[in-house]
This record gives C-alpha cells, structure tokens and sequence, in this order.
C-alpha cells in the first residue's frame, strides 16, 4: 500500500521536476534558485539550462519580478446573459446555412442584439466547433443587392434598331469617319488577326482601339464599363469583350501578323490626309514578363533599376504629331542596334523619302549606324555614354571655354546651363562630329550630346533633346502599361 501512494507521488513530483512548456520550465527553476537556495549550477543543470543562460533568466526576473508565469482565469459571465444570448442567437442562424456575412448583416437588423464583425462571428462558431460553410448554390442564399452579370459578347446579338441611351464615351463617334475611310476587316484578314464567330478580328480591334482613345492604360479596367452601350457600339457588339478577352488576346497573334498588319495599316491611313512630321523620337521600352518561360531574354527596366525577363519593344513616334509610327516587339539583343536602320527604310518604303531627324538616347544605337545615317543625310541627335576619361577632361576646361546659354519655351528651374560646343572624332564615325559637354542642366555630371547638325544653335538642340526627355516616360506609358503574366506570343 506505501510502495502504491510513493510511486504516485513520485507522478505528482514529476510534474514539477520535469516541465512539459518552457515557462513552466522558467517558473520551477527560478523557485528551485531564489526559494530552495539551489547553487545557479545545480538548477541550470536540473532543468536543462546552460549556466550561461540560466544567468541571463535570472538577470531577467530581478530586472521584472512582475512577471506573469500563469495565465489569467477567464471571468465568468452569469447565465442567461446578453452575451449568452448573442452566443445563441449566433448558432441559430448558422443553423439556418448563413455565411458570417450574412449573420452580421442579420444581427445588425437586430436593436436588441449589438453589432458583430464577420471576424468575431468566426472567432464564436470556430469555439463552438463549427466548420467551414461549404460553397452555396444560388437559390440557397439569402436574398440580397447582388452585382449584376454583363452579357456575352456576341456580335450575333448586336441591336441597331432605333433607341436611345446614355454613354460616357459619346466623343468616341467623332472617329468613325476616319475608321469608315479604313477597310479594317480586309487589314485585320490579310494580317491573319485571330477571331471567333462570335467576336470577329475586326471587332476586337476596334474593342482594344476604343480604350486607347479613352485613354484606359489597362485592358483589366474595361470591367468598369461593360454596361456602356456607347462603348460596345463603337466595337460593333452588343457588349464590350470582358477583361480575360481583351488581356489574352495579344497572345493568339502569331508574330508574323505585326509588322504585316503595321504596314497595311499605314498604307490605309494614308489617303486620309493627316499630317505627318519630319522629326521623331525613338526609344526601346521593355515589358516584364512574370513567367518561367526560359527563352525570353533579360532587358533592363528603367523603372525598377534592374534588368529582368520581358519583350524589348522598339517605338518610334512623331515629335510633332505625338503619333506612334513603328513598332517592333520581336528584337533580340544581337539585333537591336540595327533597328533604327529597319526603320528608316519603312519610312522610306512607306513615304517615298527618308525621315528628315532622329532623336534619341545613348543606348539605341552604335557609332558605325550613326555614321550609316549621316551619309543618308538624315540628322541625328543623341547622348553619349560618359567615361571617367570624359569627366576628367570636361573638368579640366578652363572657366573661359564654357558659356551660358538660355533655354526658352521650356519650363524648368535650371534653364540658363554652361555649354562646351566643339568638334570630336569618334570610333567607327568618318567625319567629324558635333559635341556638346551641357553643365548645370540638373545633374550631378555634365551631359555629352552629339548631333550631325553643325549649324543649329546650342539652345535649339538642348531644348529639342530636353522635349523628348520629357516624353520619354509618355512614351512608355502610351506603349503599354501591363505586364506579361502568362505565356508571350509564339516565335515564328
């Protein structure tokens, strides 16, 4: 009988001397330390601790001997209390197959009941040993305001019988003389556009056309006006293609179709009679790609400081006019120096005659095609990439050489910079060319532009490259603001 009541002591003293949880385990040490005067070795040892850290246990309570080691009893609520009945209240409609949207919204019909967040109805039925609400059917919610589903694009199903309606995109109809002017289902078949029976090539161009005039930068947006009838009618269907049509569509494009579609596009704007300028700003944009396609190849994001995975696109727009005029998705490394020469001879296919001036910065091109230009007798004006040599030589001009020019008809604050102008030779360059070393435009090193036209003034140039910085992030934002989360168009 004495060996049974020592071996169940011994259980009951094993839950002292061998904590299961680690504050239990700080609890019995620190009492086997400062209450049964046991060395720091001894109780470090018995509870498992290092002498080391059983020192900083200590040095910790003498420092907050407030602590607490057991939690606090939870306060006992009388039964049959508001709280009790709330509890109730809360089970009764989960019974009734209710969301805990819907029991909030149920409790606050309720002036006797107070409000709960969806939160604390959870935090109740998880205690009450509710599981998860399996998804409904329809008929099986409560019924409510509930968002209302647009129709399916079909053409099939377009209306053109007399109506009237309201629209938010009434200034849209102003182009439709110039789209009437313009075979766009023969341009959209000849380049091989994807379409369905029920949302036709041309009809999904002029659906992607409409939000560029509307100046949406995100097909996902269009979700916003799939009710505009003004805006379906412009596509020609009864409603606006959703976002997952729009956002998908470039991807069903084989890549032979741009530049076939570019071309045939332009040649039908041509009778149109809208003007063109003889100046152009040129500059690559990437568009990232999220994805683990392993072919595409890194290019460097300006925004984001960084080269990653995307398309290199080639854009080149009117100055004048602030049209796009090229566009080239397709570029790999190896072939983006030599695109501005496939360029010029578009436009020379296109127009009859070569552009008359380029504009743009130090990375698009190489010393060799900028020599190929000048021998066409197409002006150029472009930056060039600074060295240290350069620095240290710009710094060594004497204060005399510099002079101040005044830039006009720019708003800016440093509008009045210090300019070098003098004649360089370059690799790969047969003539001599025109540099300008641009100090107090804004940044910390002076700016190099090098042009091909020697007798324009220092100020005419500087301004004409300060307008295209200051298009610059138009450009890339008119191009396209949306990245690549899903496969790229196939390769030819």
């Amino acid at each position: 009988m004495s060996r049974d009541l020592g071996a169940k002591l011994t259980d009951y003293a094993r839950f002292f001397l061998e904590p299961a949880s680690p504050v239990h385990r700080q609890y019995e040490a620190l009492r086997a330390f400062f209450v049964d005067q046991l060395s720091s070795q001894e109780a470090a040892r018995r509870f498992g601790y290092t002498p080391g850290s059983f020192r900083v246990l200590c040095s910790q309570f003498r420092k907050n001997p407030q602590r607490q080691f057991f939690a606090e009893p939870r306060k006992q609520h009388r039964k049959g209390s508001k709280r009790d009945q709330l509890r109730d209240s809360v089970i009764e409609l989960r019974k009734q197959n209710l969301s805990i949207y819907d029991i909030s919204d149920a409790l606050k019909l309720d002036e006797n009941m107070p409000a709960l967040s969806p939160a604390s109805i959870a935090e109740i039925l998880n205690e009450e040993g509710f599981a998860r609400l399996p998804r409904r059917r329809d008929d099986e919610r409560p019924h409510h305001p509930r968002p209302a589903a647009a129709d399916v694009a079909d053409v099939r199903r377009l209306d053109l019988g007399d109506r009237s309606f309201r629209t938010d995109f009434g200034g849209l109809f102003l182009f439709l003389p110039y789209l009437a002017a313009i075979p766009v289902e023969r341009i959209v078949q000849k380049a091989g556009l994807p379409g369905t029976d029920q949302i036709p090539a041309a009809h999904a161009i002029r659906s992607l056309l409409a939000l560029k005039l509307i100046g949406k930068r995100r097909h996902s947006h269009v979700m916003s006006y799939v009710f505009d009838e003004g805006l379906a009618l412009f596509a020609g269907l009864n409603v606006i293609p959703k976002r997952a049509f729009l956002t998908e569509y470039s991807c069903r494009i084989h890549p032979d179709s741009y530049p076939l579609l570019m071309r045939l596009w332009f040649d039908a704007i041509t009778p149109l009679g809208l003007e063109r300028g003889d100046s152009f700003d040129l500059d690559f944009h990437t568009i990232p790609f999220h994805g683990e396609d392993a072919l595409l190849q890194k290019h460097y994001v300006s925004k984001r400081s960084r080269r990653q995975k995307g398309v290199l696109a080639f854009l080149v727009r009117d100055a004048d006019h602030h049209v796009f005029c090229y566009a080239n998705c397709q570029l790999r490394k190896q072939d983006q120096a030599d695109e501005i020469l496939r360029f010029v001879d578009f436009w020379e296919q296109r127009t009859g005659h070569l552009p008359q001036e380029l504009v743009f910065d130090s990375r698009l091109t190489t010393y060799a095609n900028l020599n190929q230009l000048n021998e066409m007798g197409i002006y150029f004006i472009t930056l060039r990439r600074r060295s240290q040599q350069m620095l240290d030589e710009a710094r060594q001009q004497p204060i005399s050489a510099w002079r101040r020019v005044e830039l006009a008809n720019i708003r800016r604050a440093y509008r009045r910079p210090r300019v070098i102008d003098q004649r360089i030779r370059l690799k790969d360059y047969d003539q001599p060319i025109r540099q300008l070393i641009i100090a107090d435009l804004g940044h910390e090193e002076p700016t190099f532009l090098v042009t091909n036209q020697m007798r324009t003034s220092a100020p005419s140039l500087i301004q004409r490259y300060a307008y295209r910085m200051l298009i610059e992030n138009a450009i890339a934002e008119e191009s396209t603001s949306s990245t690549w989360t899903h496969s790229p168009p196939r390769s030819p």
